[in-house]
Protein backbone atom coordinates (compact mmCIF):
# COMPACT_ATOMS: atom_id res chain seq x y z
CA UNK A 1 0.00 0.00 0.00
CA UNK A 2 1.71 3.76 -0.74
CA UNK A 3 2.19 5.45 2.17
CA UNK A 4 1.15 8.97 2.52
CA UNK A 5 2.80 11.48 4.77
CA UNK A 6 1.22 14.47 6.64
CA UNK A 7 2.85 17.09 3.60
CA UNK A 8 0.79 17.24 0.69
CA UNK A 9 0.37 19.91 -2.11
CA UNK A 10 -2.54 22.26 -1.03
CA UNK A 11 -2.21 23.62 -4.98
CA UNK A 12 0.13 24.24 -7.24
CA UNK A 13 3.71 25.47 -6.03
CA UNK A 14 2.73 24.94 -1.90
CA UNK A 15 2.45 22.46 0.63
CA UNK A 16 0.00 22.17 3.22
CA UNK A 17 1.76 20.50 6.62
CA UNK A 18 -1.22 18.41 7.56
CA UNK A 19 -1.87 17.58 11.36
CA UNK A 20 -4.46 17.26 14.04
CA UNK A 21 -5.74 20.70 15.65
CA UNK A 22 -7.90 21.31 18.45
CA UNK A 23 -11.44 22.34 16.66
CA UNK A 24 -10.61 21.42 13.36
CA UNK A 25 -9.54 18.29 14.27
CA UNK A 26 -12.77 17.67 15.44
CA UNK A 27 -15.14 18.94 12.28
CA UNK A 28 -12.83 17.63 10.25
CA UNK A 29 -13.13 13.80 12.07
CA UNK A 30 -16.95 14.45 12.01
CA UNK A 31 -17.04 15.20 8.51
CA UNK A 32 -15.30 12.29 7.84
CA UNK A 33 -17.34 9.50 9.64
CA UNK A 34 -20.68 10.90 8.26
CA UNK A 35 -19.00 10.45 4.62
CA UNK A 36 -17.91 7.18 5.58
CA UNK A 37 -21.25 6.15 7.15
CA UNK A 38 -22.67 7.31 3.55
CA UNK A 39 -20.35 5.04 1.84
CA UNK A 40 -21.38 2.02 3.75
CA UNK A 41 -24.69 2.76 3.86
CA UNK A 42 -24.84 3.02 -0.49
CA UNK A 43 -26.14 6.28 0.12
CA UNK A 44 -24.89 7.78 -3.36
CA UNK A 45 -26.87 10.95 -2.47
CA UNK A 46 -25.49 11.06 1.12
CA UNK A 47 -21.81 11.22 -0.26
CA UNK A 48 -22.70 13.79 -2.83
CA UNK A 49 -23.49 16.01 -0.23
CA UNK A 50 -20.21 16.37 1.31
CA UNK A 51 -19.35 18.81 -1.91
CA UNK A 52 -20.60 21.88 -2.70
CA UNK A 53 -23.05 22.19 -5.06
CA UNK A 54 -20.39 23.58 -7.39
CA UNK A 55 -17.95 21.02 -6.21
CA UNK A 56 -16.07 18.24 -7.98
CA UNK A 57 -15.23 14.49 -7.35
CA UNK A 58 -12.19 13.90 -9.13
CA UNK A 59 -11.37 9.92 -9.71
CA UNK A 60 -7.53 10.45 -9.76
CA UNK A 61 -6.75 7.00 -11.64
CA UNK A 62 -9.60 6.91 -14.13
CA UNK A 63 -8.67 10.81 -14.70
CA UNK A 64 -12.91 11.48 -14.72
CA UNK A 65 -14.50 14.63 -12.78
CA UNK A 66 -17.81 14.47 -11.46
CA UNK A 67 -20.38 17.38 -10.27
CA UNK A 68 -22.70 16.33 -7.11
CA UNK A 69 -25.38 15.03 -9.94
CA UNK A 70 -23.17 13.34 -11.98
CA UNK A 71 -21.88 11.76 -8.85
CA UNK A 72 -25.25 10.37 -7.89
CA UNK A 73 -25.49 9.01 -11.17
CA UNK A 74 -22.27 6.84 -10.93
CA UNK A 75 -22.22 5.97 -7.22
CA UNK A 76 -26.18 4.71 -7.72
CA UNK A 77 -24.60 2.27 -10.49
CA UNK A 78 -21.52 1.37 -8.34
CA UNK A 79 -23.60 0.60 -5.25
CA UNK A 80 -26.23 -1.60 -7.72
CA UNK A 81 -22.57 -3.50 -9.08
CA UNK A 82 -19.70 -3.19 -5.98
CA UNK A 83 -21.65 -3.19 -2.36
CA UNK A 84 -18.83 -2.65 -0.02
CA UNK A 85 -17.57 -1.83 3.18
CA UNK A 86 -15.28 1.01 3.79
CA UNK A 87 -12.71 1.73 6.92
CA UNK A 88 -10.79 4.74 7.75
CA UNK A 89 -7.13 3.25 8.26
CA UNK A 90 -5.09 5.52 10.89
CA UNK A 91 -6.14 9.14 11.67
CA UNK A 92 -7.74 12.09 9.89
CA UNK A 93 -5.11 15.02 9.21
CA UNK A 94 -6.48 17.77 8.48
CA UNK A 95 -5.27 21.67 8.06
CA UNK A 96 -7.94 24.96 8.14
CA UNK A 97 -9.09 23.82 4.60
CA UNK A 98 -7.52 20.75 3.89
CA UNK A 99 -8.52 16.74 5.34
CA UNK A 100 -6.51 13.47 3.78
CA UNK A 101 -6.86 10.48 5.17
CA UNK A 102 -6.77 6.82 3.80
CA UNK A 103 -9.03 4.09 3.92
CA UNK A 104 -9.76 0.42 2.54
CA UNK A 105 -12.51 -1.09 1.24
CA UNK A 106 -13.93 -4.80 1.72
CA UNK A 107 -16.30 -6.97 0.11
CA UNK A 108 -19.78 -6.87 2.05
CA UNK A 109 -19.36 -11.02 2.54
CA UNK A 110 -16.15 -11.55 3.48
CA UNK A 111 -13.06 -9.97 4.69
CA UNK A 112 -11.11 -9.75 1.28
CA UNK A 113 -10.04 -6.37 0.65
CA UNK A 114 -11.06 -4.78 -2.51
CA UNK A 115 -8.91 -1.78 -2.97
CA UNK A 116 -7.18 0.68 -0.55
CA UNK A 117 -6.10 4.65 -1.15
CA UNK A 118 -6.42 7.93 -0.22
CA UNK A 119 -8.69 10.99 -0.18
CA UNK A 120 -7.75 14.61 0.16
CA UNK A 121 -10.71 17.43 0.17
CA UNK A 122 -10.16 20.82 -0.35
CA UNK A 123 -13.50 22.49 2.40
CA UNK A 124 -15.39 25.62 1.49
CA UNK A 125 -16.99 26.30 5.16
CA UNK A 126 -18.99 23.06 5.54
CA UNK A 127 -18.35 20.74 2.30
CA UNK A 128 -15.62 20.17 0.25
CA UNK A 129 -14.82 22.35 -3.02
CA UNK A 130 -13.19 19.12 -4.26
CA UNK A 131 -12.49 15.78 -3.42
CA UNK A 132 -9.67 13.99 -4.91
CA UNK A 133 -9.74 10.09 -4.22
CA UNK A 134 -6.48 7.81 -5.22
CA UNK A 135 -6.94 4.62 -5.19
CA UNK A 136 -5.59 1.03 -6.39
CA UNK A 137 -7.29 -2.20 -6.97
CA UNK A 138 -5.84 -5.03 -4.88
CA UNK A 139 -8.39 -7.71 -5.51
CA UNK A 140 -10.64 -9.19 -8.98
CA UNK A 141 -13.36 -10.42 -8.05
CA UNK A 142 -13.77 -14.01 -8.03
CA UNK A 143 -15.48 -15.51 -10.87
CA UNK A 144 -17.01 -17.83 -8.24
CA UNK A 145 -18.58 -15.32 -6.73
CA UNK A 146 -22.16 -15.63 -8.23
CA UNK A 147 -21.84 -19.39 -7.57
CA UNK A 148 -25.25 -18.78 -5.57
CA UNK A 149 -27.31 -16.48 -7.71
CA UNK A 150 -29.00 -19.03 -9.83
CA UNK A 151 -27.50 -18.49 -13.40
CA UNK A 152 -25.95 -21.22 -14.74
CA UNK A 153 -23.05 -21.30 -17.24
CA UNK A 154 -25.46 -21.78 -20.58
CA UNK A 155 -27.80 -18.94 -19.09
CA UNK A 156 -24.35 -16.67 -18.63
CA UNK A 157 -24.06 -17.36 -22.17
CA UNK A 158 -27.17 -16.99 -23.50
CA UNK A 159 -27.52 -13.39 -21.63
CA UNK A 160 -24.46 -12.01 -23.36
CA UNK A 161 -25.46 -12.57 -26.64
CA UNK A 162 -28.72 -10.96 -26.07
CA UNK A 163 -26.90 -8.13 -24.42
CA UNK A 164 -24.64 -7.52 -27.28
CA UNK A 165 -27.28 -7.92 -29.76
CA UNK A 166 -29.43 -4.70 -27.75
CA UNK A 167 -25.82 -2.45 -28.07
CA UNK A 168 -25.16 -3.67 -31.30
CA UNK A 169 -29.14 -3.12 -32.66
CA UNK A 170 -30.00 -0.79 -30.96
CA UNK A 171 -26.72 1.00 -29.45
CA UNK A 172 -28.25 2.08 -26.31
CA UNK A 173 -24.68 2.89 -25.26
CA UNK A 174 -24.96 6.33 -26.70
CA UNK A 175 -27.42 7.41 -23.89
CA UNK A 176 -25.02 9.16 -21.56
CA UNK A 177 -27.99 8.49 -18.50
CA UNK A 178 -27.98 4.89 -19.25
CA UNK A 179 -28.17 2.79 -16.08
CA UNK A 180 -27.74 -0.81 -14.79
CA UNK A 181 -31.18 -1.36 -14.34
CA UNK A 182 -32.39 0.10 -17.54
CA UNK A 183 -30.21 -2.01 -19.52
CA UNK A 184 -31.40 -5.23 -17.23
CA UNK A 185 -34.88 -4.31 -18.72
CA UNK A 186 -34.15 -3.92 -22.03
CA UNK A 187 -32.51 -7.46 -22.03
CA UNK A 188 -35.04 -9.24 -20.00
CA UNK A 189 -33.35 -10.25 -16.84
CA UNK A 190 -32.42 -8.76 -12.83
CA UNK A 191 -30.43 -6.05 -11.91
CA UNK A 192 -27.81 -8.72 -10.05
CA UNK A 193 -28.28 -11.38 -13.29
CA UNK A 194 -26.81 -8.86 -15.78
CA UNK A 195 -23.96 -7.61 -12.84
CA UNK A 196 -23.15 -11.13 -13.37
CA UNK A 197 -23.07 -11.40 -16.86
CA UNK A 198 -20.79 -8.42 -17.41
CA UNK A 199 -18.57 -8.84 -14.49
CA UNK A 200 -18.02 -12.88 -15.16
CA UNK A 201 -18.99 -13.34 -18.39
CA UNK A 202 -17.20 -10.30 -20.09
CA UNK A 203 -14.41 -9.26 -16.90
CA UNK A 204 -15.50 -5.46 -17.32
CA UNK A 205 -17.51 -3.62 -14.51
CA UNK A 206 -20.11 -2.17 -15.88
CA UNK A 207 -19.02 1.14 -16.48
CA UNK A 208 -16.21 -0.96 -18.30
CA UNK A 209 -18.22 -2.52 -20.80
CA UNK A 210 -20.49 0.51 -21.90
CA UNK A 211 -17.26 2.75 -22.29
CA UNK A 212 -15.81 -0.36 -24.78
CA UNK A 213 -19.03 0.23 -26.78
CA UNK A 214 -18.32 3.78 -27.07
CA UNK A 215 -14.80 3.49 -27.57
CA UNK A 216 -15.31 1.27 -30.78
CA UNK A 217 -18.35 3.38 -32.08
CA UNK A 218 -15.55 6.22 -31.76
CA UNK A 219 -13.11 4.80 -33.46
CA UNK A 220 -15.06 3.89 -36.17
CA UNK A 221 -16.41 7.43 -36.34
CA UNK A 222 -12.56 8.63 -35.83
CA UNK A 223 -11.40 6.88 -39.08
CA UNK A 224 -14.57 8.11 -41.27
CA UNK A 225 -12.51 9.56 -44.57
CA UNK A 226 -15.95 12.13 -44.49
CA UNK A 227 -14.52 12.16 -40.44
CA UNK A 228 -12.14 13.55 -39.92
CA UNK A 229 -12.51 17.21 -39.75
CA UNK A 230 -15.17 16.47 -36.99
CA UNK A 231 -14.42 18.15 -33.68
CA UNK A 232 -13.24 15.05 -31.12
CA UNK A 233 -15.54 16.28 -28.63
CA UNK A 234 -18.67 16.03 -30.75
CA UNK A 235 -17.32 12.07 -31.20
CA UNK A 236 -17.40 12.24 -27.35
CA UNK A 237 -20.64 12.90 -26.83
CA UNK A 238 -22.48 11.10 -30.02
CA UNK A 239 -20.88 8.08 -28.57
CA UNK A 240 -22.48 8.61 -25.06
CA UNK A 241 -19.83 10.39 -22.94
CA UNK A 242 -20.73 13.17 -20.92
CA UNK A 243 -17.04 15.00 -20.69
CA UNK A 244 -13.88 15.41 -23.15
CA UNK A 245 -11.84 14.08 -20.20
CA UNK A 246 -13.94 10.57 -19.39
CA UNK A 247 -13.67 10.33 -22.92
CA UNK A 248 -9.64 10.43 -23.60
CA UNK A 249 -9.20 8.69 -20.40
CA UNK A 250 -11.44 5.43 -21.83
CA UNK A 251 -10.22 5.89 -25.43
CA UNK A 252 -6.57 5.59 -23.91
CA UNK A 253 -6.93 2.87 -21.84
CA UNK A 254 -9.09 0.36 -24.02
CA UNK A 255 -7.00 1.27 -27.06
CA UNK A 256 -3.40 2.59 -25.79
CA UNK A 257 -3.56 5.82 -27.51
CA UNK A 258 -5.24 9.38 -27.45
CA UNK A 259 -8.33 10.17 -29.83
CA UNK A 260 -6.13 12.27 -31.56
CA UNK A 261 -3.20 10.37 -31.75
CA UNK A 262 -5.45 7.22 -33.25
CA UNK A 263 -6.59 9.60 -35.62
CA UNK A 264 -3.62 10.39 -37.20
CA UNK A 265 -2.51 6.93 -37.30
CA UNK A 266 -5.89 6.48 -39.84
CA UNK A 267 -4.13 9.42 -41.80
CA UNK A 268 -0.41 7.66 -42.11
Amino acid sequence: MPHYGPAIFDSPGSVCILKRRGASAVHATKFVESYFDAWNHCDARGVADHLTSDGIYVDVPQNVERTPDELIVMLNEFFSDHPGRYELLGEVLCSSRTIAFQYCAYATDSSQTLYHGAEFMTLNGDAAISIADYYEITAVKSKNKYAKSGLRVEQIQEYKHCLERVMRSEQIYMDPRLTLPVLAQKVGCTVNHLSQVINAGFEMSFFDYLNSHRVQHAKELLSELNGKNRAILNIAFAVGFNSNSAFYAAFKKHVGMTPAQFRRSRRD
